[in-house]
């Protein structure tokens, strides 16, 4: 389906298809994104922006290697509650390294 004389579509028909909706917010930064994911994957929405702020404010791979262990537990009852237990868990495990390691300096 062409909608132009140089036989390409317009951008506007392509996007058409996909039928996007716009749920409301503003969503303009780039860790505002990644929290709405984590919300998402976790099926939580209704605690969308404390997953926004903590994307804003704890390291990246952090919570990746959390949401990664959420993931692979399909028995979990509250994925939510098993990611926030594993970002507490990693982070005083982060904490302890790096006591350890200013000790030993």
């Amino acid at each position: 389906m062409t909608d132009t004389k140089s036989g390409f579509t317009n951008i506007s028909s392509v996007l058409a298809r996909f039928g996007l909706e716009d749920k409301g917010g503003y969503i303009t930064k780039e860790f505002q994104d990644y929290g709405y994911r984590l919300a998402v994957a976790l099926d939580d929405m209704k605690h969308k922006s404390l997953y926004i702020k903590m994307a804003k404010s704890n390291d990246r791979n952090l919570l990746q290697e959390a949401l990664s262990f959420v993931t692979d537990a399909h028995h979990a009852k509250s994925k939510a509650r098993l990611f926030m237990w594993k970002v507490r868990e990693l982070k005083n495990k982060k904490a302890a390294v790096q006591s350890k390691d200013a000790v030993v300096s």
